[in-house]
């Protein structure tokens, strides 16, 4: 009898015990799917099944490996990841929802006046923030000097801030936003309403700034009369200042004369004479104040003579020169350049079809700028001549782009081919080039990577794929489609914010968000028409020079989110 009880006592604590531990498995399972669930895509558990004779067996799941993973690894990945598949990892669960937002430092909004309530929200997921662009449809409300400054205090670490239409900020506003962000390294702004106080406070309170753009700044109506802008104490931080389209942009002289260290100066349409500007910085930089560490200078459309032309020529560090529709410019002011910038790189020219460079001017870039890489003509004629010295001189020319030229014909691509050894890329559009000229192609220019050739009606079908079968490792790409009324363009609504495009023909306007095109310039007095996209097809998406040719120097784009 004893043993009996002893018996059965023990088969009922062995099947208490047995349950106590399913028991246990089970809730270890639940919790460990309860918190997995909450901190990782992975589930860890083990799951318990039935075995075909009844008994019961544990089948073990692979362990979460990516919880293990330390936040600053997870943060890793995110970034090397689109702006979509970012959102998309985190809705994954809380933890990556946490680490994504700490880990975005650029952000692009939608700037309209229903933000201000959310900016509160925003900002504390996205605590880490360092480069934000504020868009705003023209026809809607922008946010206002209130959004601003919460956004200020929010994000006192941006380096970056791009404002687009953003007409209800005010010069308080900004000023504001200036004193709280003081780390501000690049400013981008269009279509403002903001005017010289304004510009004034960041330049006096950003002392570390280095890229100063402004677009359309509104609120400036009377240049003579307004506050001079600059130089302030980020003078001596600024590296670029890229002005456009401004009734009023001689206000911004102080702030150019003044910034000592200047590297890349770009001047679009912007009214007024230029002339007496370049001329104070030439004084200065001969008298040691001025601003000799000058090395690229993008002039469109601007009112600029050989005058100066000739004040430019005493940077003589300059290594990139665009003068992109320059009328009053000639072979005069070219050949000053050449004369005494030694250094020179990258060159391009669109002489509107207005005949004042051509040769002579060429031949002088030739003798005097050995170090050329890169040339751009756009409505210019140069002739064989100019193009032999160029080829014989510019030992290093490697890119050399020809549109819009009735000069150039299947002689002038013979000389290129003949001459220009240690050409890699070569684009030609609208001249008067034939099937000859392809042929000289064949045999020329060694190391000849890369032709193009668009709107040439002498130049067939048939004689691309010659071509591509003499050099089976030469990309060829042609368009023979017929020529339009040609108008040489080089760029549209300022398209030259990346100095390394080439040509700069389609505008990037990216600062931690998507690009987009500026407006169409207005027609010549000449009766051409209206819309350069429709008259060369330089400023579509599908242009020869503005979408191949860009590649060439590597243009730079930019992520909406990083």
């Amino acid at each position: 009898m004893g043993n009996t009880a002893s018996t059965a006592a023990a088969a009922v604590a062995s099947r208490r015990e047995s349950a106590a531990v399913q028991g246990n498995r089970s809730g270890i399972s639940s919790k460990s799917r309860s918190v997995s669930s909450s901190v990782s895509p992975m589930i860890s558990s083990t799951v318990n099944s039935v075995d075909d004779d009844g008994g019961s067996r544990r089948d073990f799941v692979e362990p979460d490996y990516i919880s293990d993973l330390p936040d600053e690894c997870l943060a890793s990945v995110f970034q090397s990841l689109s702006s979509a598949d970012r959102n998309r990892c985190s809705l994954v669960c809380r933890r990556w929802l946490q680490i994504e937002g700490q880990s975005r430092h650029r952000v692009s909004l939608n700037a309209q006046s229903e933000l201000l309530p959310a900016i509160p929200s925003l900002f504390s997921r996205f605590d880490s923030v360092t480069k934000l662009a504020l868009k705003c449809d023209r026809r809607s409300a922008s946010i206002g000097d209130d959004a601003l400054v919460l956004i200020s205090r929010r994000c006192p670490n941006l380096t970056r801030l791009k404002l687009r239409a953003c007409r209800e900020l005010t010069d308080a506003g900004m000023e504001a936003f200036a004193k709280n962000c003081k780390g501000l390294k690049k400013l981008s702004c269009g279509s403002c309403m903001f005017g010289s106080r304004a510009m004034n406070a960041v330049l006096e309170n950003c002392g570390s700034l280095e890229e100063l753009s402004v677009k359309r700044l509104r609120g400036i109506t009377d240049a003579a009369a307004a506050e001079p802008i600059g130089p302030g104490t980020a003078a001596q931080s600024l590296r670029t200042i890229c002005l456009k389209e401004l009734y009023n942009g001689q206000c911004f002289s102080s702030l150019i004369l003044g910034a000592k260290n200047l590297r890349t100066l770009k001047l679009f349409r912007c009214s007024g004479d230029w002339d007496k500007l370049f001329q104070l910085i030439s004084e200065r930089s001969l008298g040691g104040s001025g601003a000799p560490s000058i090395v690229e200078i993008h002039l469109e459309r601007l009112q600029i003579s050989d005058v100066g032309l000739q004040a430019i020529s005493n940077c003589s560090n300059l290594e990139i020169l665009h003068l992109v529709k320059t009328p009053e410019c000639t072979d005069v002011g070219l050949i000053a350049i050449s004369e005494r910038c030694k250094l020179l790189r990258k060159l391009h020219i669109d002489g509107w079809k207005a005949n004042r460079i051509g040769d002579e001017g060429l031949i002088g870039v030739a003798k005097g700028c050995p170090n050329l890489q890169e040339l751009v003509l756009i409505g210019v004629n140069p002739t064989k001549l100019s193009l032999e010295m160029l080829a014989s001189n510019c030992l290093n020319l490697e890119r050399l782009a020809l549109c819009g030229s009735d000069t150039v014909g299947d002689p002038e691509i013979s000389c290129i081919a003949a001459k220009c050894v240690a050409l890699k890329k070569l684009c030609i559009k609208g001249c008067p080039v034939s099937d000859h000229g392809m042929e000289a192609l064949a045999s020329g220019c060694p190391n000849l990577v890369k032709v193009k050739v668009k709107k040439c009606k002498g130049v067939t079908s048939e004689g691309g794929d010659w071509l591509r079968q003499i050099r089976v490792s030469l990309a060829v790409n042609l368009d023979t489609g017929d020529t339009d009324h040609q108008d040489a363009s080089a760029s549209d609504g300022g398209a030259q914010d990346n100095g390394l495009e080439f040509p700069p023909m389609a505008a990037h306007n990216a600062v931690g968000a998507g690009g987009g095109a500026s407006a169409g310039v207005a027609s010549s007095s000449t009766g051409r028409s209206t819309s350069f996209k429709s008259r060369l097809g330089l400023l579509s998406g599908r242009s020869l020079v503005a979408c191949t040719l860009r590649k060439w120097t590597g243009g730079n784009t930019s992520a909406r989110h990083g």
